[in-house]
């Protein structure tokens, strides 16, 4: 057997090890040039130790065995087979679910690295981590694969330090520095005396963390975090504390979610991160805000074509983004939803993917539009109409068909149209402090986005005429609905960091690196396909795409911009009103009507939660249009601002 191109050793002692890479050796075998690789690098054999080599149809495709090329006396000792017993054996078994594993990666000649249980000679159930590597030859084809085995203990660094002594008739002794080492031809016990109670508590300890890596199926973190205790075992004392403190870090629950705090000297930032992002405000008893009853009317349905001819007018140019949606709702007498969603479904083929009637559609979109309140400044048919229009041009962005199927398309849309149904104009943490019958339903939590979702399954499934999912297969259904749950749960604010932070870590840092390294080849643009349709990743995409449309009034043209600022601002106010009038907290102190500055209220939105949003949003999507306007207006309410004005509009004799 001959050592082809990068063969790799690799140690095992303490969960590390040592690798030897691009080695070229011709003619040598196998398993002496495994041991004096070893040797060199090492200076001995590793502990617990096997080497095995099977053909490219062998293990993978259960046709030919694995052929064991190199054990160490320690790996055969605790197996318990005779030194020199393995060699040639064919000692990996064929196991369905280790096989499944290993041809994803292997058919991709990449390295597999994982945990399985074998059978030593007594037939007991021994766990083993074995890595995989394919072995090239000329022409980059598969010649053989080469596995490396090595026994997985659940005990401590000094008891495998002591097991590999005992078993292997010498040891290694690191002195404080770690550089010296001393070999001893006799047992030592190296056992750090301790209390029962202590011994009981390692030993449960590393009881669990065994069954951690012995799972096939792990969370990227958890693989991380495995990685880093490994790490830790061979590591000077200084290198583990630093690295106890990553452990630390990586094991909070809320990874991408920053320690956020606003500067003091600026209060509307204060407010809006306290209103908008905190969740967790102190609860006053006795005070209930009840969500004011809706007088439903259902509207004829008629045919696509019974729209209006001034809508008609309006919506000529809604597939760009300076569409104006103020004027469409003029033209409909502030019912914007059901025609523009019309014509955007239509657009995208949304009835025939559902397998609905266009009646039926029709049917769907009165019924959410009339569940909107339009007595609401700002949270209103108006809006959603504003976010369905900004989700359709997301969709249509080049790099966006590319990536999301019309699964995700229709989820989308669909998600944007009822986002904000029956939104009471108030916020989470005003519902919350009232101890109202929503926050009381859902525990505080995500309130108003877990309202939205589930009434607007519940009309949609609730009435056969404008059920859109009626003819849809089970799974396909059930698929399409968590993905539109999943968007509308989204736009809840307390979660703004993190899904924005999550974006730019899995989606455009790696987006950037592929495609500075692909240089436009072929292969490099399929890397970037197949990272980007990965399912967790449209996951994300999915998210800050609805995140984005939602909040986008301050990318819309000037106009459009001021006037969604003087409607959100009303609503503000207005919940302050109300909380002064019930002796509720005030979540937002700096939106009272008689001193709040809008300006400056605008510059900290659009500087805390705005910028870096669209930032990597622009990166992923490329919206020049849309940041061009987002530019234009922090310079106009900045302007403002320095103007000291409070109000939207500058002084007459003043041009911003």
């Amino acid at each position: 057997m001959q050592v082809h191109q990068g063969f790799r050793a690799l140690g095992t002692h303490g969960g590390g090890g040592c690798c030897v890479q691009d080695r070229e050796r011709r003619g040598v075998g196998l398993a002496p040039h495994c041991q004096r690789l070893q040797q060199e690098v090492c200076g001995e054999p590793q502990p617990h130790g096997l080497l095995q080599r099977a053909a490219p149809a062998g293990v993978w495709g259960g046709a030919l065995p694995a052929e064991t090329q190199y054990a160490n006396p320690a790996f055969e000792n605790v197996m318990g087979y005779q030194t020199g017993e393995l060699l040639g054996a064919a000692s990996l078994e064929k196991k369905v679910d280790l096989l499944a594993a290993i041809q994803p990666c292997t058919k991709l000649s990449k390295e597999w690295q994982g945990v399985y249980y074998s059978k030593n000679k007594n037939g007991d159930s021994v766990q083993q981590n074995v890595k995989i590597i394919p072995v090239l030859g000329q022409g980059g084809k598969i010649r053989h694969y080469v596995s490396i085995v090595r026994l997985c203990n659940s005990i401590s660094k000094t008891d495998k330090m002591a097991e590999y002594v005992q078993a292997d008739g010498r040891g290694r002794r690191e002195s404080a520095a770690g550089r010296h080492r001393d070999r001893r031809k006799s047992s030592v016990d190296l056992k750090v005396p301790c209390s029962r109670s202590s011994e009981v508590s390692t030993q449960r300890r590393h009881s669990s963390l065994a069954r951690i890596h012995s799972m096939t199926i792990e969370a990227p973190i958890t693989k991380v975090i495995n990685l880093i205790i490994a790490a830790q075992e061979s590591s000077p004392a200084w290198v583990t504390e630093a690295l106890d403190q990553v452990l630390e870090t990586l094991r909070a629950a809320e990874l991408y979610s920053p320690q956020f705090e606003a500067k003091d000297d600026d209060p509307h930032a204060s407010d809006l991160v306290g209103g908008l992002v905190s969740d967790g405000l102190r609860r006053l008893s006795g005070n209930e805000y009840v969500l004011a009853a809706k007088n439903f009317h259902q509207g004829t349905t008629s045919s696509l074509h019974d729209v209006p001819p001034k809508a008609a007018e309006a919506m000529e140019n809604e597939d760009c983004w300076d569409f104006n949606i103020f004027e469409l709702e003029a033209a409909t007498t502030k019912r914007p939803l059901v025609f523009l969603g019309l014509k955007i479904f239509a657009r995208f083929g949304i009835c025939e993917f559902l397998g609905c009637s266009e009646p039926t559609l029709r049917a769907w979109l009165e019924t959410i539009e009339a569940h909107y309140h339009q007595s609401n400044p700002y949270h209103n048919s108006t809006h959603a109409a504003d976010v369905l229009h900004a989700t359709a041009y997301f969709l249509g962005k080049e790099r966006i068909k590319q990536t999301l199927d019309p699964s995700d398309e229709a989820a989308a849309l669909i998600a944007a149209v009822v986002h904000d149904v029956d939104h009471p104009g108030r916020t989470n943490s005003f519902l919350c402090n009232a101890d109202s019958p929503l926050a009381l339903l859902y525990n505080d939590t995500a309130v108003l986005e877990s309202h939205h979702a589930a009434l607007a399954f519940q009309l949609t499934v609730g009435d056969m005429r404008c059920n859109i999912f009626r003819n849809m297969q089970r799974s396909e259904y059930r698929t399409l609905r968590q993905s539109i749950i999943d968007m509308v749960l989204a736009t809840e604010m307390t979660k703004h960091f993190e899904h924005v932070n999550k974006f730019v870590n899995s989606i455009t840092k790696p987006l950037a690196a592929l495609e500075e390294d692909s240089e436009d080849t072929e292969g490099g643009q399929e890397a970037v396909t197949t990272m980007l349709r990965a399912p967790e990743n449209r996951m994300l995409i999915k998210r800050m795409l609805i995140k984005c449309a939602d909040v986008a009034n301050p990318c819309r043209p000037r106009e459009q911009c001021v006037e969604w600022a003087a409607r959100i601002s009303e609503e503000y106010f207005s919940q302050t009103d109300e909380e002064k009038q019930q002796d509720l907290p005030v979540v937002m102190p700096v939106f009272d009507r008689n001193t709040c500055s809008i300006p400056k209220s605008q510059v900290s939105f659009i500087d805390y939660f705005i910028s870096g949003m669209f930032d990597a949003w622009d990166a992923f999507a490329d919206l020049p249009e849309v940041m061009l306007h987002l530019d234009n207006n922090f310079k106009y309410w900045k302007g403002l601002d320095e103007l000291r004005q409070r109000g939207l509009r500058p002084p007459p004799e003043v041009v911003l």
